[in-house]
């Protein structure tokens, strides 16, 4: 998987179907990069690393700005001629920027190495093959580590970058995870865009010269950006095109840059944004930056999402519910908002026992003085004029009706208003003599200070043993600004948004590890932080503070384009929607809730009784298909948002052995044509029975000549299309 030619100092990089080529360069020993595409056989592969090719080593010599400034570099370096976006910068006591990277060892090892505090993908010697490039600079006396990993039977390569500092202490200000140097196909840039209650957008467009990119300075990954960038091909389908795509598994600020230069070539970049970001690293210390995966696709997005679906259902997730039914449960959010007490809990309780839901949710408001989104945060304490009893008699009556209980939590914010402000105004974030700014009403705590990470964790503790909870949702509703910690010294202020991101971490990592069986949902505003290092901890992230049932499509499609549907928080609620006023079929809410986690979000004492009638067959319908959701094969058949008329998906499971189909028709037309759905990824010689027609159909039918179906009659209908192979 994994090979060095001593001869060349060429290293080749080969998962099944795709190879990663670099090299040891003759001129200057930096580590320069010749390939990334297509699996090939041979590594002699020098004549791409040059974009003038007609270069001569003296040229070089005597013009080593020209060659710096057009060389296709492994990992990049600032203030020695190149002018294109580099990996990594420097700051040195004197105020001096030059870093020069050079080879100097490698090692090629078995499994791979966790990194320190971060979130990271993880395998066995028998599953992942890494490589430790080691790279130094004399003059500073600074040793860089780049680390490579390929797993068996993925297309995909993870990057980490470890700094370690054996001479002066130096101020790092920018370590990107990864960098890949291409010739510019015609290339178009695909990524998520978005904002809160429409995230995740796919935005794509031909790639223009200089720089361009994505990136978050919020503190968190964002509702507005997602730390994914796509390199395409023109024409780039599901099924065809090129794909050179980046997601960094980190949930803070991120930086993904692409930079087209005079000669169109394209450099992409990925890792923490170098904004505000200034990490003082002392004699002896070391600095690890955040994970990158990277994935190429010869076969469309559709390959590339299945690629990355695989890898972190296997080596990202570690929670046990990964390979497990979750269950369904009901949140009480938009059936009460604020207003409840034990006995409204209780009645929603006993109805959802009655249909088959197996958990309840209790959302804000249970705690402190909170009877509204002003006060209160930062005060973990039972509200028992609203929960007489307290937590405990509560979850006992809950675990009574034969349903799990769980809890939502915000730990990570304070409100001006709560008794912590009152006795510790100081451990808000804020820069002394300023009055911060407030959103929502509230502050963040500064978790980077260790008293304060302390106090966090022991409220999260006390609420959680306080009473049989076994599920917690993670919110965090507001980004970070006006950054100081009174815990940093003058000269590391620059450290802090890293240092609050590792807190948020080392808390969660508390959590799960302290309570393996416990079902943790990160949630930031809705999917504000829905990013790879979030999955780490918890399987599943709520997707949309958005429930409506259109607007999910294209929130669901944009986040499935990259993330498994097992970790997309999915729930059926109440209409009018409560954001959108729009009213869509029980029935259509319920499909498309089911390409996620699935649960319910409305106060089932309160709906119609043919919508309550309709919950135990979407019970039913979620464990028939969860499994095949779960672990299948997702493909996109087709996208609303590209044709303003319908939607499709399909999942397949592994074994080939059934399909499920979701078609939803949004927006019907007078006088429309059938539609023809074809599916995808079939053994063309397979036989597949569709259970509700009776239709039998071979896997080259179904791909090439598809299915017919009629246009479904009246708004915002949705069907399921079962199909299971017969011999």
């Amino acid at each position: 998987m994994i090979s060095f030619n001593p001869a060349s100092k060429t290293f080749k990089l080969d998962t099944p179907n795709t190879s990663y080529v670099f090299a040891v360069g003759k001129e200057f020993g930096h580590l320069v990069h010749y390939y990334y595409g297509p699996k090939v056989s041979d590594d002699n592969l020098s004549y791409l690393s040059l974009q003038d090719p007609n270069a001569t080593q003296a040229w070089v010599e005597r013009e080593k700005l020209s060659y710096v400034d057009c060389v296709s570099f492994e990992y990049p370096t600032g203030g020695t001629g190149d002018f294109r976006t580099t990996a990594m910068e420097v700051e040195t006591q004197e105020g001096y920027s030059v870093l020069e990277l050079k080879y100097d060892s490698h090692e090629i090892y078995k499994g791979k190495r966790k990194l320190s505090g971060l979130p990271a993908t993880f395998a066995g010697e028998d599953e992942c093959q890494s490589l430790d490039v080691i790279l130094k600079d004399d003059i500073l006396g600074l040793k860089v580590v780049l680390t490579y990993s390929v797993f068996e039977n993925l297309d995909a390569i993870t990057r980490s970058v470890k700094v370690i500092n054996e001479g002066k202490a130096i101020y790092l200000t920018k370590v990107m995870s990864t960098c890949l140097d291409l010739y510019n196909e015609d290339f178009e840039v695909l990524k998520l865009c978005g904002t809160w209650a429409r995230e995740r957008r796919m935005e794509r467009y031909p790639l223009a010269h200089g720089y361009q990119g994505i990136s978050s300075k919020r503190g968190i990954s964002s509702h507005q950006e997602n730390p994914f960038i796509a390199l395409v091909s023109p024409n780039t389908t599901q099924t065809q095109g090129q794909v050179y795509a980046m997601n960094l598994v980190y949930s803070g600020n991120f930086d993904a840059d692409i930079y087209r230069n005079q000669f169109d070539y394209a450099r992409m970049t990925m890792g923490i944004n170098p904004y505000k970001f200034k990490w003082k690293l002392e004699t002896n210390a070391s600095f690890e930056a955040p994970e990158a995966v990277m994935v190429y696709s010869a076969e469309g997005l559709g390959k590339m999402t299945r690629t990355f679906h695989d890898l972190y259902r296997k080596h990202l997730i570690r929670s046990p519910y990964k390979n497990m039914k979750r269950p369904i449960l009901i949140n009480n959010w938009e059936a009460t908002y604020f207003d409840f007490n034990t006995e409204k809990l209780l009645d929603i309780a006993r109805e959802a026992s009655k249909v088959g839901i197996e958990m309840l949710v209790m959302d804000d408001g249970w705690f402190g003085d909170r009877n509204d989104d002003n006060k209160a945060l930062g005060d973990w304490i039972v509200n028992e004029k609203k929960l007489p009893g307290g937590l405990k008699y509560l979850v006992d009556e809950v675990n009574k009706l034969g349903l799990k209980f769980g809890i939502w939590m915000e730990p990570e914010m304070i409100c001006p208003d709560s008794d912590l402000y009152r006795a510790h105004p100081d451990w808000a974030i804020a820069v002394p003599g300023r009055v911060a700014g407030k959103s929502r009403n509230q502050y963040v705590l500064d978790l980077t200070r260790s008293e304060v990470m302390e106090h966090t964790w022991n409220s999260i503790k006390a609420v959680v043993d306080s009473a049989n909870i076994e599920y917690v949702k993670w919110d965090m509703n507001r980004p970070l600004a006006d950054i100081a910690s009174l815990g940093l010294d003058n000269d590391r202020q620059g450290e802090f948004f890293h240092r609050y991101v590792m807190a948020v971490y080392e808390l969660q990592g508390r959590l799960v590890s302290s309570y393996p069986n416990l079902l943790l949902e990160n949630c930031s505003g809705g999917g504000g932080r829905f990013d790879p290092g979030m999955l780490y901890f918890s399987p599943q992230i709520w997707c949309s503070d958005d429930t409506d049932a259109v607007e999910r499509l294209r929130i669901q499609e944009g986040t499935a384009l990259v993330y498994p549907l097992s970790s997309m928080g999915a729930h059926v609620s109440d209409c009018p929607n409560h954001i959108l006023g729009r009213v869509t079929p029980f029935e259509t809410r319920g499909h498309v809730a089911l390409a996620g986690t699935f649960g319910y979000e409305l106060d089932i004492t309160k709906i119609s009784k043919e919508d309550r009638d309709e919950i135990p067959k979407q019970v039913e319908m979620y464990h028939k298909y969860n499994d095949l959701v779960r672990e299948g094969d997702y493909y996109r058949l087709a996208s609303f948002a590209d044709n303003n008329e319908y939607d499709c998906w399909m999942v397949k499971a592994k074994d080939e052995s059934e399909i499920l189909v979701t078609f939803v028709s949004v927006m019907n037309r007078p006088n429309m044509k059938p539609l023809t759905i074809k599916l995808q990824g079939l053994d063309a010689s397979r036989k597949y029975k569709d259970l509700e027609s009776g239709m039998v159909y071979t896997g080259d039918m179904l791909m090439y000549a598809g299915i017919r179906e009629s246009r479904i009659w009246g708004d915002y209908k949705s069907k399921l299309i079962h199909l299971v192979e017969v011999k």
